[in-house]
């Protein structure tokens, strides 16, 4: 299957499964290719035919974008260069979940999450280990005889109760002695990623360009923390913590602006537009700063001088004018 049936066919079981998705970022590079919402559910999706593509820079900026955005950053793909991807598996590269076409069915429109993930030395699965404990207690078997059982080591089975993960195997050969379900799944939606990899923090931003830092300069004078980006559609993500961000799903956040800057070209038209997609689903403003233009806005991206901002003071101001070329009827350039 070529990469763009994938995006096609992927995008098609979102929307059949009362997803809101963005139009695709048809632009490169790209960390991402949709954003899609259901809810308070917000994913950000890179669909890759070979998952072996995906590198260390873009996982990065997937997962800062998914920190700013409230989002989880998921890659789908088909393969590796080796071998097919496992039904029902979570794979991770570079800290972000990867799953294949069938496990996103699973998860997106079945709403059943996969058992098992993949990490170095095989698959594995999460144990409840309180349920663990109280089974082998209700059994009247000690550690030991459990850890004969299983042919591990008492401090193995020990761990196991303490929350530590086991392989399938164990995993099947437990809950067939116990005749009763110790798996728990791997609910990424939830944070559940969090269980199964080495936690980590946030990537840091990376500088911005030198031709973005007057537009950095300008909106961290008026009250935005900036994270510049390298792959996304926009320049950057602009946060404003005295901003009001309470907002219910459905609302927009006021407190998040997608930012783009260069000068309003039809290449610089097409990325407002996908800003403008983008932040419907993600439900965040976004703006667009350019040198001179007739327009006030594109889509739904508020178009903005750069001479405009010089003059603001305050974050509340900004965001004002962000809202009001947003709503306004495009105007012929």
């Amino acid at each position: 299957m070529s990469r763009d049936a994938l995006v096609g066919n992927l995008t098609a079981m979102l929307q059949d499964a009362g997803f809101a998705v963005s139009d695709r970022c048809a632009i490169r590079p790209k960390s991402f290719d949709l954003a899609a919402r259901r809810g308070e559910d917000l994913v950000l999706l890179k669909v890759l035919s070979n998952i072996d593509a995906f590198d260390a820079a873009t996982g990065a900026e997937m997962r800062r974008l998914g920190a700013y955005l409230n989002a989880t950053p998921m890659v789908i793909g088909l393969r590796t260069r080796d071998e097919d991807l496992e039904s029902d598996v979570v794979y991770f590269r570079h800290g972000v979940p990867v799953f294949a076409p069938d496990t996103a069915m699973g998860l997106f429109v079945e709403g059943v999450p996969p058992l098992v993930y993949a990490a170095p030395g095989g698959l594995y699965v999460n144990i409840d280990g309180d349920l663990l404990a109280d089974e082998r207690e209700e059994q009247d078997m000690s550690l030991g005889q459990l850890a004969s059982e299983l042919g591990v080591s008492r401090r193995t089975v020990s761990k196991y109760e303490d929350g530590m993960n086991a392989s399938v195997e164990v995993a099947m050969r437990l809950e067939k002695l116990f005749d009763a379900p110790l798996t728990a799944p791997v609910d990424v939606l939830e944070d559940g990623a969090d269980e199964v990899r080495d936690a980590e923090p946030t990537p840091e931003d990376p500088d911005a360009d030198p031709d973005d830092e007057p537009m950095v300069t300008v909106m961290t004078r008026v009250g935005f923390d900036v994270h510049p980006t390298t792959r996304a559609p926009f320049k950057a993500v602009s946060e404003d913590h005295e901003a009001s961000d309470d907002a219910d799903a459905w609302e927009v956040r006021e407190d998040t602006i997608l930012t783009g800057h260069s000068a309003f070209t039809q290449a610089a038209e097409k990325r407002a537009r996908i800003m403008a997609s983008i932040g419907d689903v993600t439900r965040t403003r976004s703006v667009y700063f350019v040198d001179r233009s007739k327009r006030e806005s594109v889509d739904g991206t508020a178009i903005v001088e750069r001479e405009e901002v010089e003059k603001m003071r305050d974050a509340e101001e900004l965001r004002e004018l962000i809202r009001e070329r947003a709503d306004v009827e495009e105007r012929p350039a």
